[in-house]
Parts: structure tokens; sequence; C-alpha cells
């Protein structure tokens, strides 16, 4: 079936063109939906006149205003859209929400057209597709294979070309399973990053809403868009500065480092381990650095999941359902919270805190880490046959990411013999959502892939919606503020970047103040010495803000570096030295403050 490009690109350059309108797209759209029915990718398919409302909103409407005008996109029927019933794949569950989530409301606000409400594991309990009343979901690619879950029929819809994207569930895979399997860009996002209001709960500590996209700029821009703090959500996070759809260019790569597990475990699936190893070799020709790590705590953080605890959310999610309501295979797993106790909640946060530990500390050490998305790939008889301990396997790279506060994203690489789409997983730290993206986007475009399962090929972006990087200030720091000290944080979370590590011009004498805790740079023409500092550069637009918040006796003067230039930077008051102890002949703040440690 010949299909539109629904990338968000060319769709916006297509209606500029009018080579369409919203309605008429729309209404292709939707029986295009229709007439690929046999997937199984739809619980609910908007009627025309449930449309109408969306489709009015653009009537009259700049295109220029709404950066997602007349997209299509699809909804995982455990998140609310007003006046269409929320099922969660359960229909004794069904009820009719009077409004959308949150995340849905704000891409209606900006022009974006819901589609429906997509198929998925009941209760977004599996990573297989197959446990639903309404239809085991097929791959996209071969029906034979399952199409992965929970977020089946949105990973299913976007891949057929039937929406630009699709909102997901992620609480342990659900979101970036499907993904790799129907060759799709999966992101789950920075625990909170996205409202969970209006979303029936899975494990309601952990549950993210995820974004499927055709390629890593739509899902930036969709998560862009998508991320705003909401103070009726408890889990709920604001965004970091840098993290930011500014930020995102998957055309600026430097040198990098990626972290690879030692050890594998691909279930003798050759074909998938081949995949594996052609990403990383792609991002080694990208100019990344391989380095191998202790995969150990990751796994055992992993089966924390379904084999601790927190399996008693789930149940807790659903104690007010009938189970005799429920698949035999959904009851089997909530019921395994059963005889659980407290103290075995808090030993497991116990366990779980000190394995944080240590993956950070791995992670730290790279700009990302490489694992598989799923060891092996399942065709939908063999998940019949063995249901829960191939639904396991799935999660094994999956389970852990949400437990230790970590955003990843999916991306496909290739395809197996049986043509099903396969991919690995990049992760890091929470809040390095664009970072992630930019280099999955460039990991994908030396793939040579089509955009889901459509005839279209995969172009470069043209960040069409990104915002210019604003312009910056470059601010000299010499204490608290330098990589590593407590204060840090005040830089990057404006969006402040080093710039470089050097010296002042040899004309300052440096001071520890009373409290100990900040020193103090003054210009000595004859007796200075050079001291150790970094130039950071901040936006203009938080320069303010972080002058605002510089206490008594410092100040923002000018400061000569080693190189002669002048720039803004750290100064002291006279009478701020009242009691200050002259520290120069260390040559920096770090060097006392070691010197302190040792004494």
């Amino acid at each position: 079936m010949s299909t539109f490009n629904l990338s968000l690109d060319t769709l916006r350059s297509s209606y500029k063109n009018s080579d369409h309108s919203p309605r008429e797209l729309t209404y292709k759209l939707r029986q295009q939906a229709l007439d690929q029915s046999e997937f199984n990718a739809w619980i609910h398919i908007l009627s025309e006149a449930e449309l109408e409302p969306y489709l009015n909103h653009l009537e009259n409407q700049s295109i220029d205003k709404l950066p997602l005008y007349g997209v299509p996109f699809a909804v995982k029927d455990n998140i609310d859209l007003a006046g269409i019933p929320t099922t969660a794949a359960c229909p004794e569950f069904s009820y009719i929400p009077k409004k959308s989530a949150p995340v849905v409301e704000l891409l209606i606000n900006v022009g974006a057209i819901p589609l429906g409400k997509t198929n998925l594991d009941q209760f977004a309990t599996g990573l297989v597709g197959t446990r639903s009343p309404y239809g085991e979901s097929k791959n996209s690619f071969n029906p034979d294979y399952i199409s992965g879950g929970s977020s089946a029929g949105s990973a299913i819809a976007t891949a057929l070309g039937q929406v630009s994207f699709a909102l997901g569930t992620d609480t342990a895979g659900s979101g970036r399973v499907p993904a790799v399997l129907n060759n799709l860009i999966g992101h789950k996002p920075t625990k909170g990053l996205l409202s969970t209001r209006g979303v029936v709960p899975a494990c309601r500590t952990l549950d993210c809403v995820s974004i499927f996209a055709l390629n890593t700029n739509d899902a930036a821009l969709v998560l862009d868009i998508a991320a705003r703090y909401d103070k009726g959500d408890p889990y709920s996070r604001p965004n970091t500065y840098d993290n930011k759809y500014r930020y995102y260019n998957e055309n600026e790569l430097m040198p990098f480092r990626f972290g690879i597990p030692s050890k594998l475990d691909f279930k003798q699936n050759t074909e998938t381990e081949a995949l594996y190893q052609k990403a990383k070799l792609k991002l080694q020709e990208l100019g990344g650095e391989a380095i191998e790590i202790d995969f150990s705590p990751f796994l055992e953080a992993a089966k924390l999941l379904y084999e601790g605890p927190w399996v008693a959310e789930r149940w807790l999610a659903t104690k007010d359902i009938d189970r005799d309501s429920m698949l035999d295979v959904i009851r089997t797993i909530i019921a395994g919270a059963e005889g659980l106790t407290a103290a075995d909640g808090f030993t497991a946060q116990y366990r779980l805190q000190a394995l944080k530990k240590q993956c950070d500390a791995l992670l730290k050490e790279v700009e990302f880490i490489l694992t598989p998305t799923t060891p092996t790939i399942y065709t939908r008889e063999e998940i019949q046959k063995e249901p829960i301990i191939n639904n396991s396997i799935l999660g094994t790279y999956t389970n852990f990411m949400n437990l230790l506060d970590y955003s990843g994203v999916a991306i496909p690489v290739g395809f197996t013999e049986r043509g099903v789409p396969w991919g690995p997983t990049l992760f890091s730290h929470s809040f390095r959502d664009m970072k992630l993206l930019r280099y999955a986007g460039k990991l994908q475009q030396s793939c040579d892939l089509k955009q889901g399962a459509t005839e279209h090929e995969l172009h470069p972006s043209t960040n069409s919606g990104c915002l210019p990087i604003p312009e910056t200030i470059n601010v000299v720091v010499c204490g608290a503020h330098l990589s590593g000290q407590p204060l840090n944080w005040q830089l990057t979370e404006r969006g402040g970047k080093l710039v470089e590590a050097t010296a002042s011009s040899p004309h300052y004498q440096l001071y520890a103040l009373p409290d100990g805790k900040r020193p103090a740079m003054v210009r000595d023409e004859k007796a200075g010495v050079a001291i150790e500092i970094e130039v950071w550069s901040l936006p203009k637009e938080t320069f303010g803000s972080f002058v605002y918040g510089i206490p008594a006796p410092l100040g923002i003067g000018k400061v000569e570096l080693a190189d002669g230039s002048w720039l803004s930077g750290f100064i002291c008051d006279d009478y701020g030295l009242e009691g200050a102890i002259n520290i120069s002949k260390f040559g920096g703040w770090r060097a006392w403050l070691d010197t302190r440690k040792k004494g």
C-alpha cells in the first residue's frame, strides 16, 4: 500500500505547498487504518464526527504558529483522550474521561490530531503485544512475529504510516521493545519529564510516557513540546535548560566514549548478536571509543522489577478491578505480589540504592552505554508456548532503566533473515534525552534504513522547528563553581558549558573567605601570581539570574587571563577580605582544599 511521508519536516512542507489539507489527509489516514485492521493496532479509531473538534481547531490557524499543525498521532489506550473510552485493554475496566491527559492536551494545543486509541498488553503488563482481548498485535513486517509490547498498537500504527508519531508508556521496556521490532525510534524519557497524570498506572513510581517516531528529530521535537512540568502530577519534574530541542543537532558529534557490557546474552541468536556488533562498529566509525564495563549491577537491578516487591505496584493499581475480568497471564503476574511485606519493600530499596551507586559510577565514565534492546526475537507461537519466561527474557536489558532513573532511546539498525527489524538501546543518566537522541540520530542515518514499514527514505533532518542556539557570555570561575565543586550545578542547570581550564594572568592574590567555603580573587599588579581558573559559557538569557544569586562580598567584574584577554569573572569588595586567609601560594582553590583534606 502506498503511504504518505509523515515525517514532521516533510508533512509540514506538504501543508505549506497545499498538497493537501489536514482534513483530507486525516480522513485518508483514518481509512488506511481501517483497511489495515488485520494488524490489530487499534482499539478505537475516531469517527469523522469525533475528529471534527480537532480539525476545527486548525481552521484559520497559522501553520507557522503551531509546530505540530495537522500532525496525526496515536494514543496508547491507557492514556486519556477526552470523550473516548480508556480501556487499558480490559473492556470491564473501561471509562470515558472528561479531560485528556495533560501530555495529550499539550500536543493537541499545538495542532496535533489524535487518530485514535491503540492496542496494548492488558494493563501495560507485557513486552509482547499478544496479551489483549482486542486481538494479538502483529509485527508490521512479518505478522508471524510479535510486535513487541506493551505499546504494541502505537508502534504498529506509526510503522505502517498511519500516524507521524505515537504516545506509549514505558515502565519496563514497553516503549523500546516494540520500537526496534517495527523499525522505529522509541524514546523512553527521563522519569517525570512527561506528565503521567491521566495515565492508567502500572507501577506509578516508575511509569513514563514514551514516544514512537520515524526519526530522532521528530522524537526530539515532540519531546520538547510535551516536556512540561505538571504541578498536578506528584512525580513530575521540570526539565533542565540544556535538555531542550535547541540543543538537539545530530550533525554535531564530537569524539565520544560509549560503554559496552563485557558479557552479553543473545539466547544463541546469532542474528541479533551480529546486528549489535554492527551498531557498535557504526558508532566507532562515527568517532566513538568503545569501553568495556561490568554490566552485572545493571542486570541485578533489572531483576528487582518483577522478582522484587515492585510487582506490588501493579497489584495496587488494579486492586479494585475484578480479577476474573483479566487475562490469565496478567492475573498470574499480578498475583506475584501476594505475600510481600513492607520489610521486603525496604530491603529491595536498600539494595537498589547500593546498585545505583555502582551503576552511576560506571556510567559516569562514558557518554552512554550501548545494550541490546532485546536479546532475541520471538514468533507469536513461541510466546504462546512460554508466555511468561519468554516475556521475561525480552526485558533482560530494559527492566532496570526506570529503577535506576535513566533515559534511553531504542534504535533499529537492520533486519533478520525473516525480515524482522532489530536494534540496540543507548542509555544514560536522567536529563540526557537530547544528547542521546543526537547520538541515536547519527547512528540511524548511518544505517540507511527506511521509515518504519513504509517505502519512504530516511533523510537527514532540517531541524525546522529548532530554536537558534542562544548567544553566550563567558564567565571566569575560580572556586566553588569549578568543575566537580559544590556550586558547579548553578552553571550547568543554566545551560553552562565548560570552555577551557586555564589560569589567570600573574597579577592576582587568592584568599579563602572567613566562611571557608568561597575564595576571592583580588588583583595585585606587584605581588600577584597566576591562579587556576575555568572559563564557562552561559546563555545570555540565564546570565542575569546567575549574577543575581552571587552573595556579597563577591560580585562580577573583569578578570585578566594568562593569554592577556579580559573576561567577566568573580571579584571581591575590599571589606570582604577582613579575616580572610591568603592562599595564593597554592595557586588555586582545589590545591588549597587538598591540603586541608591531608591536614
